[in-house]
């Protein structure tokens, strides 16, 4: 598909980095090594279902280990869950997943490969919807391979046990769910195919579906989940996350915010699963850190590093600067948005300039005292604003009233 197959890298240091740097489980390990060292070319599949506009750092970390996988040589397939957005995986979700509509997965996906190529090299990413070949299964298919599945696999499952216990609605259509992304497997003849932790029933439901059809089972990789900045696991439905379309110094300022955990916990596992800091210098970061140096000078070169990999170092370091102007010498960014707003309520001027992401969140965070207005706190939501107003929100959004 992509002309000369390149040359396979199977040196032991490139093995061994992509197989141990932050996964979760290999199955099965010993067959993926040795086809890893054969020079092979492998098909290396993904699949990300379109459930939110944003890819976000944490969605990040499965698909820069495909993007390890391509460097060595290996075709990268990546799938677009059309057809499975629409049903809805449950497989980390304490309820069940409302179904999307047509038009919401659309609207989704819109960005979803500019995005995955800020990542992904596109002159060598195949790209499939599964809605090409998920829309015509017929009902034998499905039956065929609901055969091969008992409930109580399903049922066995911690997050899906936990909501039979405490009496939550499980639909059939989440059971139904694994045997779809089990049948991208086929459609795509994968070897390998990675996936987040949570996706570990999902990925063995497709060594299984390909052995129904008479295909070699793949090996799996699954990575360690990523916090959020709340400490929950990063997720959309949550809001806690870093998305790599974020503004650098957005970006920049959600890093530095996240908790350090425990000796740095949080911190070392950024530095490992978000960023391609070589792991002997990560190893010699979490030494520093557990030896004590301030963690906040080790966020920084987390955040520097985040940042450069979706704008450029040059971006970063300027990211970097601002933050500390800001954070650390209480100065003023130097670029700060004009709104018309004189007159207008601090709570309508935050609401119609998206300082927040609704009216509710902008009462929320002005009863939290994270307003300010020209550096004094502010709790009104009618306080009038005046030209020349500094209006801060939050730790890193500023605008100026015009």
């Amino acid at each position: 598909m992509f002309g000369t197959q390149p040359k396979i890298i199977t040196d032991k240091e490139n093995i061994e980095e992509i197989l141990e740097r932050g996964r979760d489980e290999i199955v099965d390990k010993g067959h993926l090594e040795e086809r890893l060292k054969s020079g092979k070319q492998l098909r290396i599949k993904l699949g990300i279902d379109p459930t939110s506009p944003n890819i976000h750092i944490g969605r990040a970390v499965v698909l820069w280990k495909l993007r390890a996988f391509q460097d060595m040589g290996h075709i990268a397939v990546l799938i677009i869950g059309d057809f499975t957005g629409l049903v809805g995986d449950t497989s980390d979700k304490s309820s069940e997943r409302p179904m999307l509509t047509e038009e919401q997965v659309k609207s989704n996906m819109q960005n979803y490969l500019e995005q995955a190529f800020k990542i992904l090299d596109s002159e060598k990413t195949e790209i499939h919807y599964n809605s090409e070949w998920l829309k015509k299964l017929g009902f034998m298919e499905v039956a065929k391979m609901a055969e091969l599945f008992g409930l109580h696999e399903f049922e066995s499952r911690e997050v899906i046990s936990r909501r039979m216990k405490d009496g939550k609605r499980v639909s059939l259509r989440e059971i139904l769910y694994p045997l779809m992304q089990g049948y991208d497997s086929v459609a795509v003849k994968a070897d390998v195919e990675l996936g987040g932790s949570d996706q570990w029933f999902n990925l063995l439901a497709g060594r299984s579906i390909q052995t129904l059809y008479k295909q070699e089972p793949q090996d799996i990789l699954t990575m360690h989940l990523l916090e959020g900045t709340d400490k929950r696991k990063m997720s959309s439905s949550w809001g806690n996350v870093i998305n790599i379309t974020d503004e650098p110094n957005d970006m920049f300022g959600k890093v530095m915010s996240i908790y350090d955990g425990e000796d740095g916990l949080v911190i070392r596992r950024y530095l490992e699963r978000a960023t391609r800091i070589p792991m002997d210098e990560v190893k010699e970061l979490e030494n520093n850190l557990k030896n004590g140096v301030n963690p906040r000078d080790i966020k920084k070169r987390l955040a520097e590093e985040i940042v450069a990999l979706y704008y450029g170092k040059e971006v970063a370091k300027k990211a970097s600067n601002e933050w500390e102007n800001v954070f650390s010498k209480k100065e003023l960014p130097e670029n700060i948005q004009k709104f018309a707003g004189e007159g207008q309520s601090i709570l309508d001027f935050i609401a119609d300039n998206n300082l927040a992401e609704s009216r509710s969140e902008a009462k929320r965070l002005l009863e939290q005292k994270a307003v300010k207005v020209n550096l004094e706190t502010v709790i009104d939501w009618g306080q009038a604003l005046s030209k020349g107003d500094i209006v801060q929100v939050g730790p890193r959004k500023f605008a100026k009233v015009k």
